[in-house]
């Protein structure tokens, strides 16, 4: 049989208007056998060389974005050194996350937003508790002239400093994040599984990376030391927009940092709310900047330093409803010997704490009140019926063996509501 055969009349030559192999199937059948071998064996090269690059071409993307993340060796070391003193973790599935928005001046871009660059203080904190099974989060900001009790931690010159009774921020700025897990944990008593710290430039390049947040101003803000100049009514704020709005003091609410902890709580939720929206996680184009600038943004303990870390992490958050991401503030009140600081307000502040270190469900409402406990409700989370528990609830209330009647009745008491906020709520309703 010769080459020829199977070509039409028209098409002595093979090959015709719609040149060689017309006629052909895709998989190369009808074909002569030996044509068809050769066919098979260059489209299984082809094929394979197409896995190559695209594999190749994953494996860089994957290799870039896991580069970006700075481990915080240095953190990691120092509280293995203090590891019997922490807080022993009484849910095993829960996490609890410090996030920490510093104000380092380091860098050409920070430098814009001062000139102390050897001085870095945690300008938010904000502990993120995610309960077992996912069902919520429950973000609990810190304030940062909150009175608390400094641990002795290794400061950032090499020394070690002494126990101190200090403003928060303090801890952060003289021995780091270390510094500033073990004063949560002093404070709380609750474990932290994880931080992340966030600065001034990684914290622009994730809104511009959303295509902006939009939030809704009940006025106009023209403040020139935030440099903001934005009309009422719903804005969608750019990187440089919502680092201003998110650090104002001076023209926003009562220059207090109650009114900047409410708006950045809020801000935060729009922001949740953009990221998890389907038009970034279902777009490749918009889902790799956002990737790229979260992770180069972002220092974290070394068991989240990585593209795996924050996926185990994200992949069990993805899902929780905006109406069970809510935030608060500690209850706090003036700090008795300076009304210009602030102190734990008791007992609310434990009762907070207790519930987040045992995984209890926690409820917020806005009621007008500032980190104090609101009316007490039925105990059911937002969303979910009276007398319906979450999955975390209805571990920490199983009757474990000796445990007195009491005791059990005390655990399933009705959950206190705190002031605070949801991921779902609009800001302009």
């Amino acid at each position: 049989m010769s080459d020829t055969a199977g070509t039409s009349p028209a098409d002595p030559a093979g090959g015709g208007a719609l040149g060689p192999g017309a006629g052909a199937s895709a998989s190369g059948a009808g074909l002569p056998r030996h044509r068809r071998r050769r066919w098979m064996l260059g489209a299984g090269l082809g094929g394979a060389a197409l896995l190559v690059v695209a594999a190749g071409a994953g494996w860089a993307v994957y290799a870039k974005l896991d580069g970006n993340i700075t481990p915080d060796e240095a953190a990691a070391a120092e509280l293995a050194r203090f590891e019997k003193e922490r807080p022993t973790a009484l849910v095993r599935d829960a996490r609890n996350i410090l996030l920490i928005g510093s104000d380092s001046r380091s860098g050409e871009e920070n430098t814009r937003y001062g000139r102390d660059p050897g001085t870095e203080r945690s300008d938010t904190a904000i502990l993120l508790h995610l309960s077992a099974g996912r069902g919520s989060a429950t973000a609990v900001s810190l304030p940062r002239d909150l009175m608390v009790d400094v641990p002795g931690c290794l400061r950032r010159d090499g020394g070690r400093a002494e126990p101190v009774f200090a403003m928060f921020n303090q801890a952060f700025e003289w021995g780091g994040s270390a510094c500033a897990i073990r004063t949560v944990e002093k404070l709380t008593g609750i474990r932290v599984d994880h931080h992340i710290v966030v600065d001034f430039q990684g914290f622009k390049e994730m809104v511009e990376a959303v295509d902006g947040v939009e939030v809704c101003l009940r006025e106009p803000i023209d403040d020139k030391a935030a440099k903001l100049k934005l009309p009422a009514g719903r804005v969608t704020l750019d990187g440089e927009q919502a680092l201003g709005y998110v650090r104002a003091r001076k023209s926003l609410g009562d220059g207090s940092d109650t009114h900047r902890m409410e708006r950045q709580q809020r801000f935060l939720g729009a922001l949740v709310n953009k990221a998890s929206g389907n038009d970034v996680l279902l777009n490749p184009a918009k889902l790799y900047p956002v990737l790229n600038a979260a992770t180069s943004a972002l220092t974290t303990d070394p068991g989240l330093a990585s593209l795996r870390g924050l996926y185990e992490l994200v992949r069990g958050v993805r899902d929780i409803p905006t109406e069970r991401v809510q935030f608060l503030t500690v209850p706090r009140e003036p700090y008795t010997n300076d009304a210009n600081r602030d102190q734990l307000s008791q007992p609310e502040a434990e009762e907070l704490f207790e519930r987040l270190r045992r995984d209890a469900s926690v409820s917020v409402a806005q009621d007008g009140m500032h980190g104090t406990v609101a009316e007490s409700g039925s105990g059911a989370p937002p969303g979910k019926p009276d007398g319906e528990s979450t999955e975390s609830d209805a571990e920490v209330t199983r009757n474990e063996p000796g445990e007195q009647p009491e005791e059990a009745a005390e655990a399933a008491s009705p959950a206190p509501t705190f002031s605070g906020n949801t991921a779902a709520e609009d800001a302009c309703t």
